[in-house]
């Protein structure tokens, strides 16, 4: 599976690198996201739950950074399992550009999965990877959103994703991110991160 995209974060290119790599950040945007840890600068693990057409497990992964260049971007790499579910593993390269105050995240990755996952069909799983990431970028922008909105109003009130963490989503992406940290986080790799 080949994925390329470009979305558009409502914050300065440094906070939202910031973001990208806080753990906490991520686990609200991540979509299923049980868990992620942070084992280093570099290496991350997660856990996720999903739905992926008729599939449903539970996933761990671990994705590794390199080709580091903070704030402008970095290459995600990635393995994840779900047990008989299947597996995947991938590469993601993320980019970061700010235009007019706000920041252009460009992605490129590739993935591959195995066991049950590629006996429902690359279709389904593109849609699923490509639904994983939107709602990815939506929850991480809602995050930026009410940041804001905090920040104008002076309140110190957490910000919460636009889309609840529930695990109940027909198809989900720790995508790409970690993105998909995890054969989600693979398949939409990290979507991103993710």
């Amino acid at each position: 599976m080949d994925m390329t995209g470009e979305q558009r974060i409502p914050a300065p290119q440094k906070e939202v690198w910031e973001a990208l790599n806080d753990v906490e950040i991520l686990k609200l945007a991540i979509p299923g996201c049980q868990e992620v840890d942070k084992k280093s600068d570099t290496e991350f693990t997660a856990k996720v739950k999903l739905s992926i057409g008729p599939v449903k497990a539970s996933f761990s992964g671990e994705v590794t950074l390199s080709d580091i260049d903070a704030p402008n971007g970095y290459t995600l790499t990635g393995q994840g399992s779900g047990g008989v579910a299947g597996f995947g593993k991938g590469e993601a390269k993320v980019l970061l550009r700010e235009e007019d105050g706000e920041t252009i995240i460009t992605y490129t990755a590739h993935a591959s999965v195995g066991g049950k996952l590629a006996q429902i069909g690359q279709r389904l799983i593109d849609s699923t990877a490509k639904k994983l990431a939107g709602q990815f970028f939506k929850s991480f922008e809602a995050y930026f959103a009410d940041k804001n909105k905090e920040t104008d109003a002076g309140s110190a009130a957490p910000a919460q994703p636009a889309t609840p963490n529930t695990g109940q989503n027909s198809a989900n992406s720790c995508q790409i991110l970690f993105w998909g940290l995890a054969a989600a986080g693979l398949t939409v790799l990290w979507i991103l991160h993710t």
